[in-house]
């Protein structure tokens, strides 16, 4: 070939080669940088990504939730520069009006102006709103003054929408309805022959169910049910009725200070009484008030009188189980929750609303509570909501109840955790002790659990027993429910079918005093 031609070609060759690698590093380049798709996240995953992200962004944060149907983290951010740095993080960004700072300073406003009983209000990281929630209460001049207050901060900050019930704490309401969601007197909470067992029935004739030694109502370790056997707990746990005066509450989660036993539960149950017992009579006492903070928060410690109990910490799931519960976890508007209460028992939502503000009214005024869909009803103050193992809140109060639903507000473990030093699992606690002072059924024990307690609620008659006329006061565990043992035997005044402790008249079991 021609020298010059031969050159011509190998030029041509050239400019064609530089031509297509001038199209192809552009898409090889493109393919680099497409944005990484979001990861999928636990809750504590989440909120520990979320944690760093509103450490980088500062005051252009404004807010974030969890994508609970995806696992993904959504980040509110202002701008799209923030976006691109949030998704290359592996979160889900999402561009919106007002950061945090400013919702902050709405509610704050809301605070100031707004102080209308049965008013409730949290930031919803959702909408990018305040969401601001009013009761059947609030009508006429309270709704005015309300309404001032939120057209004021303007149609992009706030959301007002009503409740069909009334805010209130969960530590009231008549007896009828406070012993029992699941059993007014004479069902669950033990009519004279029913479930309370009539004379030589279930609360145990002598020698019967109630438990001749060794029996049905468990003698040490037998059918009563160490906890090893059922799969309950040795004592009171989350969820667990505890008494005070003539109050009724539940256990919040069981702590230690110090290295000392104690637990959490309602500050306003703490307020009620400064001693605890795990019955409706009194007779196994539980602990005594070490801090106690109502209103502006609500949460109480109390610490177990016997300072060598090692008590589970865990959560009762009302059918025979429990939630081990090893750590405390933040709540996260998204987080799917569980709730536990010695009236309704265990239900399930999603937690819908942080930093929330509650007017019980009476000026008992609540901050930095967690919103949620859970329902709860009177008795449930102080119980447990948790997520998977970890703790999350104590019950407060709310609207609604556990039949048409409502709202229920928590406040947040960790912050009652850091306020009086206490440590959540530090203090293990044996499920599988059988026997013991108290007896494997007896006390505090597995099949009598918290005696009137969880009977009264209506919740575990079944296998507690009606009140205290079942295993936990007459069983193997206390008054022996030998065969001839006042404490069981057919004529017993306390169980038999004239039982004034758990029949249909019983003030505690069946309707009489006020129940938390």
């Amino acid at each position: 070939m021609n020298k010059r031609l031969r050159t011509g070609a190998i030029a041509t060759a050239g400019v064609a080669a530089v031509a297509a690698a001038a199209i192809l590093l552009p898409n090889a380049n493109a393919s680099t940088d497409q944005p990484a798709a979001p990861k999928t996240l636990s809750a504590h995953s989440a909120t520990q990504l979320a944690t760093s992200l509103k450490a980088d962004l500062g005051d252009q944060s404004a807010g974030w939730y969890l994508d609970s149907s995806n696992g993904h983290l959504v980040m509110n951010v202002l701008s799209e520069d923030d976006a691109a740095s949030v998704t290359a993080k592996g979160a889900v960004a999402k561009v919106v009006h007002n950061s945090m700072t400013a919702l902050k300073s709405g509610a704050k406003t809301l605070r100031e102006t707004a102080a209308v009983p049965g008013t409730a209000w949290a930031i919803d990281p959702k909408t990018n709103k305040i969401v601001v929630t009013a009761d059947r209460t609030v009508t006429g001049a309270k709704m005015a003054t309300l309404s001032k207050a939120t057209n004021g901060m303007g149609e992009g900050m706030v959301t007002v929408k009503r409740s069909q019930g009334e805010f209130k704490r969960y530590d009231g309401g008549d007896a009828g309805s406070a012993a029992g969601g699941a059993g007014g007197a004479g069902d669950a909470a033990g009519g004279a022959g029913d479930a309370a067992g009539g004379a030589g029935d279930a609360a145990g004739g002598a020698g019967d169910a109630a438990g001749g030694a060794g029996d049905a109502a468990g003698g040490a370790g037998d059918g009563g049910g160490g906890a090893g056997d059922g799969g309950q707990a040795a004592g009171p746990i989350g969820g667990s009725a505890i008494f005070g005066g003539n109050a009724r509450c539940s256990l919040g989660f069981n702590v230690t200070v110090k290295g000392a036993p104690a637990f959490l539960t309602a500050g306003h149950c703490g307020n009620d009484s400064k001693t605890w017992t795990a019955d409706q009579g009194g007779s196994q006492p539980l602990g005594t008030v070490a801090d106690s903070k109502f209103p502006k928060t609500d949460f109480a410690l109390v610490t177990y009188d016997d300072t060598a109990a090692k008590p589970q910490s865990a959560v009762d799931l009302g059918n025979g189980s429990t939630q081990e519960i090893t750590k405390a976890a933040e709540a996260a508007v998204g987080m799917k929750v569980q709730r536990s209460g010695s009236t309704t028992g265990l239900h399930d939502g999603t937690v819908t609303g942080l930093d929330a503000t509650v007017n019980y009214g009476n000026g008992d005024i609540v901050n930095g509570l967690i919103q949620t869909d859970v329902c709860a009803e009177p008795g449930d103050s102080g119980g447990a909501m948790f997520s998977d193992d970890s703790a999350v809140g104590l019950t407060s109060g709310g609207s609604g109840d556990c039949t048409a639903g409502g709202e229920t507000f928590f406040q947040p473990v960790t912050d009652a955790l850091k306020a009086t030093g206490a440590e959540i699992g530090a203090g293990g606690g044996d499920a599988s002790a059988g026997g013991g002072d108290n007896g494997a059924a007896g006390g505090n024990g597995a099949a009598g659990g918290n005696g009137g307690g969880n009977a009264a609620g209506g919740g575990n008659a079944a296998s507690g027993g009606a009140g205290n006329a079942g295993a936990g006061n007459a069983g193997a565990g206390n008054a022996g429910a030998g065969a001839g043992d006042p404490g069981a035997g057919a004529e017993d005044p306390g169980t038999g079918a004239q039982d004034a402790g758990a029949g249909a008249q019983d003030p505690g079991a069946g309707g009489g005093d006020a129940l938390n």
